[in-house]
């Protein structure tokens, strides 16, 4: 069942030269217990989904959509105060600015306590004293915080960036989330630490059956821990499946370069080799190509790119692209598979 289902999203900005689309028809879907990979660089409008699914946007957006529904509500139907009442219960996000994210004129142990709801207290009457701090306690020793009393007792200014992430990450999981949407949650963290954080969101999601939504740029980081991946360029779709399908076989030239886009340090590098990258850079907002606009970039682009790609599915894979990679190939193994059972039968008939 789709906990998540997004039709044809669009994201406008209201600017003194008109309308401008940052995000163009997006469609995401996330089944009830499943943790999905939003992957894109800097600029692909991640950030800005993820924000519009929490009800985090800006007043000079324009949020549109044939549909969008959490749980068989249409959000964008509902007046704000019961959309607000939805997510604030429902639906918590990690942000990727997390000093930023954090009320500097209070200490941690305050706003923790505070973002902590009543609801979720499963004790005896006789421990509902102070449970909320002991409860504060545990969260900060579960996103990896060994002392407390120190982090507790300070402002958001008086502590690093990395351990204003694991009290971000602790502040979202407060209030068991159905859905939590992660915007880069290892962001400014060392190696260690990510992986006890991906370990903490695998938990939730095995243990309490929490939705993950999962932001990145890095896919090779975030697929380990995925069932699913969305490939997102420049606010449009490009790919989308099941991870093994993308991993193994993408249809998309942006996925390819994403997958290649880190060495692969198992095999020598050669001196002054060049890595795996695509020509150009991200376009300007104002200066957004027409069509598929990863058009300029591509590597396989021809005329027929300047008219916006349909989606194409095969199975449970999805993809946007007038010429994709990787489907001849797959194209002939299904051949293959159909045509040796039939000369099997028909060497056992001779």
């Amino acid at each position: 069942m789709a906990l998540l289902d997004i039709r044809n999203l669009c994201v406008d900005i209201k600017t003194s030269k008109g309308n401008i689309r940052i995000v163009d028809n997006v469609n995401l879907t996330l089944n009830e217990g499943d943790i999905c990979g939003l992957v894109g660089e800097s600029g692909s409008g991640k950030s800005i989904i993820a924000k519009v699914i929490c009800n985090s946007a800006k007043d000079s957006w324009i949020v549109t959509a044939d549909r969008f529904r959490f749980n068989d509500i249409e959000l964008l139907k509902l007046n704000p105060m019961k959309r607000r009442k939805i997510i604030g219960r429902e639906i918590s996000m990690i942000y990727q600015g997390s000093l930023n994210s954090l009320d500097p004129s209070k200490k941690i142990a305050k706003q923790l306590i505070q973002n902590i709801p009543s609801w979720t207290f499963k004790g005896r009457w006789w421990q509902w004293f102070g449970w909320k701090k002991r409860r504060a306690i545990e969260l900060l020793h579960r996103v990896g915080i060994k002392d407390h009393k120190d982090i507790m007792g300070s402002y958001p200014t008086e502590i690093t960036e990395g351990e204003g992430q694991k009290v971000m990450v602790a502040l979202a999981i407060a209030n068991q989330p159905r859905l939590l949407i992660a915007d880069e949650p290892t962001n400014s963290l060392e190696s260690i630490t990510k992986t006890q954080v991906f370990r903490l969101l695998s938990s939730m999601n095995q243990n309490l059956g929490t939705t993950i939504l999962l932001a990145s740029n890095d896919i090779t980081s975030i697929a380990e821990w995925c069932d699913h991946l969305t490939i997102l360029y420049c606010g449009q779709n490009a790919e989308s499946g099941p991870k093994e399908s993308i991993l193994k076989q993408p249809h998309h030239p942006y996925t390819k370069a994403l997958l290649h886009s880190m060495p692969d340090f198992k095999q020598p590098i050669p001196l002054k080799s060049h890595l795996g990258t695509l020509k150009g850079n991200i376009p300007l907002l104002n200066q957004m190509p027409i069509g598929c606009r990863l058009g300029p970039r591509c590597p396989f682009s021809q005329k027929k790119c300047v008219i916006k790609p349909s989606t194409v599915k095969i199975k449970q894979h999805e993809f946007a692209c007038h010429y994709p990679i990787n489907l001849r190939d797959n194209q002939m193994k299904e051949k293959n598979n159909i045509l040796e059972p039939l000369t099997i039968n028909t060497a056992n008939n001779n």
